[in-house]
């Protein structure tokens, strides 16, 4: 029998690709980030109990989520561990608006435009406020941008600002 060698091939894969990490519960901090039911949220409470009869101080976390600020609780030993979200945030210029609510961005940086990213449904803004957005900065000069936060597979845009011209 031929001795058989089998290679394994992996799909190329970014430094930023793992969806979260792992931190001791004892080590998150409020206004940082947790995944709570799998759903990435701010930390806006914490609170740590005195050790128990089994040995663990227990820490109670209180996030809101930061893609449709629906508020999440849950409690943790300190010592275990709890996943911790990869999030990333960037800053498009916003084009324009359609009446679906797809937006036209232009990313500053690499001057790659993109259409593919809608306004957040459960969000502050709507297609009326960010068109009234643009009009204004279209007709002071100034520029409309985009924040956009990606976390868990899923991006959005937050927030919108007009930034004046130099």
């Amino acid at each position: 029998m031929a001795d058989e060698h089998h290679e394994e091939t992996f799909e190329a894969v970014g430094a930023g690709a793992a969806q979260f990490y792992p931190m001791q519960c004892s080590a998150l901090r409020k206004n940082g980030f947790v995944l709570i039911k799998n759903n990435p949220c701010k930390i806006v409470e914490m609170s740590t109990s005195k050790t128990g009869k089994h040995g663990h101080a227990k820490v109670h976390l209180v996030g809101i989520d930061i893609f449709t600020g629906k508020k999440y609780e849950d409690i943790c030993p300190s010592t275990h561990s709890m996943n911790v979200p990869n999030i990333s945030r960037k800053e498009y210029q916003v084009l324009g608006v359609e009446s679906d609510g797809y937006l036209s961005l232009l990313d500053t940086e690499s001057f790659d435009s993109r259409d593919d990213l809608k306004i957040s449904e459960d969000g502050a803004y709507s297609v009326d406020s960010v068109q009234a957005m643009l009009d204004t900065c279209e007709n002071d000069g100034s520029t409309c941008i985009a924040t956009v936060l990606n976390a868990m597979g899923r991006e959005e845009a937050k927030e919108f600002k007009t930034v004046a011209a130099k």
